[in-house]
């Protein structure tokens, strides 16, 4: 079947899960001329969107049935489940030729097993996971790592190109996911070496703002160093992305790591570092929140 391709003003975009990233990417959306019907559990939090012109709808089914793309943007695996195959979901108010584009973080297990549901209902499916955090999502700026058929990537792009600057086709249904899980280990190794540095210069007797500042001049440069170093030194740790959700990403790769017999040191170490943040009740702080666990390893506070 030939899949038509998204045009700004024609095509009718369905958006589900109007969170941090949800809604500013839902809203450039509109932007870029797209007719858009939006739900969220909160009712409350499509107020901006309804104002700025989307319509409101009561649930999942009834904006996949006044869709021709809908985006789901969730947490988790099980979230994605129930907006998608739950009672109803969008699944339940599909209609051939829908194209469903999930942009969660979730296993590539569960986005091939849902996909094949909704391929069973004359749906075709992406995966469309982002990095860039809200600061992205609102600049329209996110790096987005696609997976599934290349004509279904190809009639999608204006929509994704609204929400992002990078957009890439990784392969079939699941790379997209199993890209995202590789860019969670990097920044996840990443921050422990930003963290581990500065806590050591720290703990020896120089200023971590120097540190950072010299860090940023050479190879040790990173976008990780410059945002990420910066609110670990000011113990600035109001949300950008949880360190529940990133903890919940690691176990993804652990995951991944052991169906395929291979092994993930780092990811396995900074998981559970994690793990001890989300257990002192620390899981919705900044995941530079990371820095904590190694204040406490030196006995130092930046």
């Amino acid at each position: 079947m030939m899949v038509r391709v998204a045009e700004p003003g024609t095509t009718r975009v369905g958006f589900v899960g109007l969170g941090l990233m949800g809604r500013p990417m839902a809203h450039n959306l509109l932007r870029a001329g797209f007719q858009l019907t939006v739900h969220n559990r909160t009712a409350a939090k499509a107020a901006s969107l309804v104002e700025a012109g989307a319509r409101q709808a009561a649930s999942p089914a009834e904006v996949a049935r006044d869709s021709d793309v809908v985006v789901t943007m969730v947490t988790d695996g099980p979230d994605v489940e129930a907006v998608v195959a739950g009672e109803n979901g969008v699944l339940s108010g599909a209609h051939a030729g829908l194209i469903w584009i999930d942009m969660s973080t979730i296993s590539p297990e569960t986005t091939r097993r849902l996909g094949e549901m909704a391929a069973a209902r004359g749906v075709e499916s992406l995966d469309a996971p982002v990095s860039g955090g809200p600061p992205g999502a609102e600049a329209g700026t996110l790096s987005i790592m696609v997976g599934g058929r290349q004509e279904v990537f190809e009639a999608c792009l204006p929509v994704l190109r609204a929400m992002g600057q990078t957009v890439v086709h990784m392969g079939d249904l699941g790379a997209g996911q199993v890209t995202k899980a590789c860019n969670q280990v990097a920044i996840a190794a990443t921050m422990a070496g930003v963290a581990e540095a500065l806590v050591l210069g720290a703990r020896a007797g120089v200023d971590p703002r120097r540190i950072r500042e010299a860090l940023l001049g050479g190879y040790a440069a990173s976008r990780v160093l410059e945002v990420h170093g910066e609110r670990m030194i000011e113990h600035a740790f109001a949300p950008g992305f949880f360190v529940k959700l990133h903890d919940k990403d690691l176990h993804i790769v652990l995951s991944m790591a052991r169906a395929l017999g291979i092994a993930a040191p780092i990811s396995a170490l900074v998981a559970q570092q994690f793990n001890a943040l989300v257990a002192a009740g620390d899981g919705e702080l900044d995941n530079s929140a990371l820095v904590k666990v190694y204040e406490e390893l030196a006995r130092h506070r930046l």
